[in-house]
């Protein structure tokens, strides 16, 4: 969000699942770690940080984001069981159970955790290899598309505007400081949006289930930051596309765009060439 950015207490709560009341003490301990101001009858705003803010929201994240994936990498590499509970969480890494809370209801939103209706905590299989892996993207490349085709696709404006605005700050510069968890949620949330817009609501639960079975290797995988300027090229060339009316092609370039990726992340680089050449003739 940009400096000046008005942050109310139920457009937080309404995003995170949460009361009101969680959110409005988040809202003052940002104030005090100078990342908002607080303007009397007006609300919250966010501010241009200082470094010291900066410092405070890296320490944060860094801190969240090392302990949540390290235990991804223990899930990757089959030392956590399908099933856990708390506290053998909270052994295991030493983290208090506020921590542990916190770290379960992210994977949970990210799809790769459910809540059991008696005690504890099951983990979905993940894709843990490159065949897995390459497989996701096959599955994606027969139901994205067709989800582009439905007899009840419409096309939301403001949320094809929403997404066509993150890919666009991407392409002008975000793309090389985010982090990768963070570049992985824009580029989901794009293409849910995208499948979304069909109305099929198995398409769309679909796409989010294989969504977060690749997202933790996505999470540990090298990042060329450089092609992933190319695939927001690609996502606003498809928002175009979409935004004309023109589905067919749109489905038609959108299956070579997930080929392109499934390639370069699933083959040797040499095998992925022509089919990334194939794709840029079409911008």
């Amino acid at each position: 969000m940009s400096p000046d950015t008005h942050v109310t207490e139920q457009s937080l709560a309404d995003t995170f699942g949460v009361s009101r009341s969680p959110v409005r003490k988040a809202l003052a301990l940002l104030a005090r770690q100078g990342v908002l101001v607080r303007e009397p009858n007006r609300g919250y705003f966010f501010k241009s940080l200082s470094e010291a803010a900066r410092g405070v929201l890296a320490t944060i994240v860094d801190q969240t984001d090392e302990r949540y994936l390290r235990i991804a990498d223990d899930r990757l590499a089959g030392r956590v069981d399908d099933h856990v509970t708390e506290t053998q969480l909270m052994q295991r890494y030493g983290i208090g159970r506020r921590e542990i809370q916190r770290i379960l209801h992210r994977m949970e939103k990210e799809g790769w955790a459910e809540r059991k209706a008696g005690h504890g905590w099951q983990l979905v299989t993940l894709a843990d290899t490159v065949e897995a892996h390459a497989e996701g993207y096959r599955f994606r490349m027969l139901l994205e598309p067709a989800a582009l085709l439905e007899p009840t696709f419409r096309v939301n404006p403001s949320e094809l505007e929403r997404v066509r605005r993150d890919q666009q700050m991407l392409l002008d510069g975000a793309v090389y400081r985010l982090s990768r968890a963070r570049l992985f949620e824009l580029g989901s949330d794009f293409h849910d949006t995208i499948v979304g817009f069909s109305g099929n609501r198995h398409m769309v639960e679909a796409i989010r289930r294989v969504n977060a079975t690749r997202r933790l290797l996505e999470y540990r995988a090298k990042y060329d930051r450089e092609r992933m300027a190319d695939q927001c090229r690609e996502h606003l060339h498809l928002i175009e596309l979409l935004r004309h009316g023109n589905r067919e092609e749109a489905a038609r370039y959108l299956r070579k765009h997930l080929d392109v990726v499934r390639a370069l992340k699933t083959e040797p680089a040499g095998n992925a060439t022509p089919t990334k050449t194939a794709l840029a003739a079409h911008l």
